[in-house]
Order: structure tokens, then sequence, then C-alpha cells
């Protein structure tokens, strides 16, 4: 059979490839296809291509260099991922295959859109407004931390508290920071803690290492955030690494970027209290003796206007020796052609009562003169007083700063290693390629494993002939 040569088109290969992908491409908008990972490869230019496939189909993908290294996850044969692209055609093999812009883990996207709903919600509610937040102590005397105690993040909190000011006590409140158990944990811990009566805590510290959407979804759900908002005490966020972003970052009353980060702003640093106690120290002395420098000033001045009352007596005799010569110069002139026996008697009588009035005036005088020793001796104790209430304040002061160096110094005692040594423990190391590492678990010994024990006094070496595990302890402090 022919057909007739007038009425067909005859098409190149590469015409009908090109006017297929113009078609593909121009008909279908971007779409999402969810599927598994199969056939996987990346050449050296950094392109990725793999094969989309379900239970009954399969489609050929290629995600390109600019748009792959976008992706924060790596993925393999086998992932379940929802990819989202257009579709194409490969002219060079006539492959229909959609091309990759953006790709991630199958159930993060629902995960995201729960996440974002819940975020809504309890944000009309009010539990991310900042009146709601309660301010942190300054100075925390008990730590509860809530989180794995097998985790990174523990060990990297208590190194940074060690550092920082190791006389805070810290208990951990273990509980699993991923599965389907682990938000009643986390919630159940937080209760926990603020129903303490004896040695109750001053803050709380919810923590964990980094991980996917998935694998941080316990601190993303409703029991969590809402025993975080219940809680009298305040709490800390500290989930997943500075990128990572939680509900229980918005709620709580203070979120940390990282673990550590979160140890570094509960902990106050020991090396600035110090400092500030010896600046105290310097302006209570300096304040101390400048008080009694100016009381000592201040007596001088007063003993140099104290006049002795023996000189106040001999200026007044002296006035009333001059009255009584003035006094009978006066009657002279003025008796003058009276009989001597008249005038000798009127002067004797004026004499008579000028030093009558002149006593009198004298005894006056002398009534009203204060002795000055009762005056010296009240300035002397109010002098006295004075300089014991500053011995006293002064004594009592430096007796305070002594007490709370003390109280500080027992504190930083109690976490000595060598006062650990002391109470009957030991620091055991193995070797290990060739270094001394430290023993914290049986878990990684083996029975024949040499050991070395450092004891409070002196160092053993010894043999490991049975291993036996036990329940690691709960509380630290």
């Amino acid at each position: 059979m022919s057909f007739p040569q007038s009425n067909r088109e005859i098409l190149s290969v590469a015409d009908l490839n090109k006017a297929a992908r113009r078609l593909l491409e121009g008909e279908f908008p971007m779409i999402f296809v969810e599927g598994e990972i199969s056939n996987f490869t990346r050449p050296s230019s950094g392109h990725w291509y793999f094969t989309l496939k379900d239970d009954s189909a399969q489609i050929r993908c290629a995600m390109f260099k600019n748009r792959n290294s976008l992706i924060r996850f790596k993925p393999a044969n086998g992932t379940q991922v929802v990819l989202r692209g257009k579709l194409s055609l490969y002219e060079g093999r006539g492959d229909y295959q959609l091309i990759g812009e953006f790709m991630e883990e199958a159930g993060d996207g629902a995960l995201r859109q729960a996440f974002e709903k819940l975020k809504a919600r309890l944000a009309a509610e009010g539990l991310f407004e900042t009146s709601a937040k309660q301010p942190l102590p300054a100075m925390p005397r008990h730590i509860g931390i809530i989180t794995s105690p097998t985790g990174a993040a523990i060990r990297d909190i208590l190194h940074v508290l060690e550092r920082r000011f190791p006389a805070i006590r810290i208990s951990i409140l273990p509980v699993q920071v991923q599965g389907e158990d682990s938000p009643r944990q986390i919630a159940e811990a937080i209760g926990r803690a603020n129903a303490m009566t004896e040695d109750p805590f001053d803050l709380l510290l919810v923590a964990r290492g980094g991980g996917s959407l998935e694998d941080l979804w316990a601190f993303n759900t409703e029991p969590v955030a809402r025993a975080i908002f219940a809680s009298q005490l305040p709490v800390v966020s500290a989930v997943g690494h500075e990128t990572d972003v939680s509900i229980s970052d918005f709620v709580a009353d203070l979120r940390a970027p990282t673990p550590s980060a979160a140890a570094e702003l509960i902990s106050p640093d020991q090396t600035e209290w110090l400092t500030q106690f010896r600046r105290h120290e310097q302006q209570l002395i300096s304040s101390v003796t400048n008080r009694l420098q100016s009381e000592s000033r201040q007596l001088e001045h007063l003993s140099r206007r104290l006049r002795h009352p023996g000189r106040r007596l001999q200026d007044l005799q002296q006035r009333l020796d001059d009255l009584e010569i003035r006094l009978r110069g006066s009657f002279r002139h003025h008796l003058a052609g009276y009989r001597i026996q008249d005038v000798a008697d009127r002067l004797k009588r004026a004499m008579q009562q000028t030093l009558q009035q002149q006593q009198n005036r004298l005894r006056l005088l002398g009534s009203r003169q204060r002795h000055p020793l009762p005056l010296i001796q009240s300035h002397q104790q109010q002098i006295r007083h004075l300089r014991d209430r500053l011995v006293t304040i002064n004594q009592r002061s430096l007796s305070d700063r002594q007490a709370m160096l003390r109280e500080h110094s027992a504190r930083l005692n109690n976490v000595s290693p060598l006062n650990t040594l002391a109470r009957g423990y030991a620091i055991v190391t193995a070797e290990v390629d060739g270094k001394a590492q430290l023993i914290r678990s049986a878990a990684g010994l083996k029975p024949g494993d040499i050991i070395s024990a450092r004891l409070n006094e002196g160092e053993l070496t010894a043999s490991v002939t049975d291993i036996a595990l036990t329940d690691k302890p709960e509380e630290l402090t």
C-alpha cells in the first residue's frame, strides 16, 4: 500500500521531537509529582538524573545544578519525595521527562502545612505575645534541662555551664526528643518541674540537637506548646540548629539558636562577678576612709574653736577693775566741797553698792557660763559613736562579702573533680587507637580490655573481666 506523494508532509525525527517538546511545555503548567527515586546518578557536572516511580508507572527526571544546590537533604535510591517541575522531552533520545525545580521529602510538605496551621491558631490565641514572656533570673541556682540524656545537646550544655559558672545546680529530666511518645513526655516533664516544692527550679531549658522537620516535630505539637505557655517557671527553647524554627521557640520566654548558645544565655560569667566583687570592695574601703578623714577634720575644727573658760573670767575681772577706777575718779570730781566725812560715807556706800552690783553680775555670769568639759565629752562620745558605726559597717560588709565568697568557693569545690575523687570515685580511661579515652559507659568496653583508674591517691591499671550495664542517673548536681 502506498500514500499519495502530494498529500503527505514528511518530518525528520528532530522536527518531530521539537514539536512534541513545544506541545508538552506549552500545554502543562508547573506540576507536583510524588514518587520514589530510583536509578539516581550525579555526574561530574553536578546535575541530577533519576527515575520517579510508583507501583504502576515511572517517569524520567532531571534536576540541574543551579536548582539542586538549594535542596537541604541528600536524595538517594528509595527516597520518597515530592518533585515540583515542568514536563519536557529530551530531543536527543526522544525521552519524555520531568525537569525538577524543587524537591522535598514526602511528608515534609504535609508537616510544613500542619506547622503553619498550628502556628497561626496559637498566635491568634495569644500564646506568642511578648507581654506573656517571663524574665529570666540573673543568677539561677537550679536549672532543669528537659532533653535526651544521651544526645550531643546535653553534652554541649554541660560543657558551657561548667566553664561559665560551675556552682549552678543542674538537673536533667530525661525525655524522648522524637517519636510518637515524645510530645507527651516533654509536656509531663514541664508539669513535674513546675510542681517541685523541695529545691525548686529557677528556670527550665527545653533542648535537642538538629534534624529534619520530622525529627523536630515533637517540639511543633500543641501539647508541648501549651505546657510551655502554662509553665510558671521561665522556659528557654533551644531546638535544632540556628536555621531551625519550632513552635516551642515562639511560645518560650526566650529562644536560643543552639543548645550551646542557650547555656551561654542562662548562666552568668563567673569572671565578671569576681570583677564586680573586687570593685565593690575597693569602693567600700574608699568610702570608709573618706568618712573617717572628714570626721577627723571636723573634730580638729571644733577643737580650735573651743575657748578655755579661764580666759573669759580674766577678761571680766579686768573690766571690773577698770570700772572701779573710773567710778572713784568720778566721785572725786562731783563731791568736791563736801565734808570729808560725808564724802567718805557716800563714797563708801557707793562703792559698796557698785561692788555688790558687780558681784551679783559676776555670779550671774558665772551661773550662765557652762563648763566646757561636758561639751567636750559629748563631742568625743559622738566621734567615738561615729567611728564605731563606721567600723561596724565596714566589718559587716566585709563579713557579708567573705561569706558570699566562701559560699561560692564551696560550690566550686562541690563540682571539682578532685573533690569527687576524694569521695571515693575514680576517673577511668582506656587506650583507643593509641590515645587515652575517658570511659563514661561500660557499653564501650569488652572483657580483656586494659583500663586505668585515677583515684584520689594514686592510679591503678586493671583488666576487664566482666561487664554489667546499669540505668543512667537522671540528675546531676
